[in-house]
């Protein structure tokens, strides 16, 4: 039995984790989560928006089940359970439709390596933040390490990871950790209205977008331009068609 659960609103897909009793992220929900977003990805038309949700209360994902490290560290893991957490970390990053953390809650460890994977992150005035596995003699080991410093800066990062301190959202939202901050009460439905914004967007501007964003963050500068440019002259050569889609609202 899978602890995500799936729920359409209009254009915005929301997966909702709901792991008992601490939100732990274990291999089989990693493994589930992967096949939600392969599936997903093939859903453009459908769906222009990725969501990731916590389900309990004060809580987005927490860190990765020990039990499963362990059996990882005694060689005792299936290779598709030591691959889950790429897998899942690479969809994230790499459908084509934007991806959104909302953190209502505590994200540590690898619940907060799961958020950095995603496109953006929106925080309730409740959230913290926290990398902390120094604290317990070893580091980081779902990229964030190196998502974090690509985010925020090395020096900062080195502040999250090295301390291993829980940051609340408004320091999260000061260091561009996450993109907003919205309040507790009604948080869900104020996160929705947030996605919304960019969600009713027509989806090959938004996948174009996505893309072009990654290759700059991640290619040499020259590669990066060219990049862009083929994916400019792409929806370009659309309007010569008369196929360019002029922004369909959310659910069409």
């Amino acid at each position: 039995m899978t602890a995500w659960a799936v729920e359409r609103i209009g254009a915005v897909a929301v997966l909702t984790f709901t792991r008992t009793p601490e939100s732990l992220i274990d291999f089989r929900s990693m493994i589930a989560l992967g096949d939600l977003l392969e599936d997903l990805a093939l859903r453009t038309e459908q769906v222009r928006v990725v969501v990731l949700a916590g389900g309990l209360d004060d809580m987005f994902i927490n860190h990765a089940e020990l039990t499963d490290l362990a059996r990882a560290g005694d060689g005792r893991a299936s290779k598709e359970e030591l691959g889950s957490w790429t897998r899942a970390l690479s969809l994230l990053e790499g459908i084509p439709q934007p991806t959104v953390a909302w953190v209502d809650g505590l994200a540590s460890g690898g619940g907060n390596e799961i958020a950095l994977a995603c496109t953006l992150r929106v925080a309730s005035d409740r959230a913290r933040f926290q990398q902390p596995e120094v604290t317990g003699g070893f580091i980081p080991g779902g990229g964030g390490s190196v998502r974090l410093p690509r985010l925020v800066g090395p020096g900062r990062a080195a502040e999250v990871i090295l301390t291993g301190r829980v940051f609340s959202a408004e320091e999260a939202h000061r260091m561009g950790w996450v993109n907003a901050v919205l309040p507790a009460g009604g948080f869900r439905e104020e996160a929705l209205r947030w996605v919304e914004g960019f969600a009713k967007h027509a989806g090959p501007a938004l996948y174009a977008a996505k893309q072009s964003i990654a290759a700059g963050s991640r290619m040499p500068f020259p590669e990066a331009v060219a990049t862009e440019r083929r994916l400019f002259a792409g929806l370009t050569a659309r309007l010569g068609t008369g196929d360019a889609p002029s922004g369909p609202s959310v659910g069409g």
